[in-house]
């Protein structure tokens, strides 16, 4: 569970960091924009299973360095908001691969199975709705478990002074 000597969790973090706000907005621009629709495809579903393997493993992670770091209630608030991301991965994860198959076998121009104008717009208006839900939630929920581990780490070690500039070498 170490890289370098560095624990595992604070190098993946960042991965998730960036991966799951960008797999919840790739989301909620496919049903919005039609050509991120085209370009994005089953892009949007493999980001959306990347989630589901790599959370897991940084919870794990953390709670490997949680068991060697000091307890704090910061740290156990950190770990405690860690636990809520993995059901917002899943439900992505779910709404992705759903609202790929809908796209990708369903509400296409040539399928025999295409539905009724009106029942593509209520479907389009229901996926878009899901995934302004999903995007805000997750990116939320990333925001808070990032700063909650932000302030376990770095609260009252910082200081906020100026270090004492060094005066300019005198010719």
């Amino acid at each position: 569970m170490e890289v370098n000597g560095l624990p595992l969790h604070v190098l993946l973090v960042h991965f998730v960091v960036v991966l799951v706000p960008l797999t919840a907005i790739a989301a909620l621009l496919v049903p919005i924009w039609p050509v991120a629709r085209r370009r994005l495809g089953i892009v949007v579903p493999l980001l959306a299973l990347a989630n589901l393997v790599l959370v897991p493993i940084v919870m794990l992670a953390g709670q490997w360095l949680q068991a060697r770091v000091p307890s704090t209630p910061l740290i156990v608030q950190h770990a405690a908001l860690g636990q809520t991301l993995l059901p917002w991965v899943i439900a992505l994860f779910v709404f992705s691969v759903l609202q790929w198959a809908w796209f990708f076998f369903v509400d296409r121009p040539d399928s025999p199975r295409r539905p009724s104008v009106v029942v593509r717009r209520v479907v389009l208006v229901v996926l878009i709705v899901a995934a302004l839900v999903l995007a805000v939630g997750t990116v939320v929920d990333v925001v808070l478990i990032g700063e909650a581990g932000s302030r376990a780490i770095w609260q009252n070690s910082f200081s906020p002074t100026p270090l004492p500039t060094t005066p300019a070498p005198t010719p």
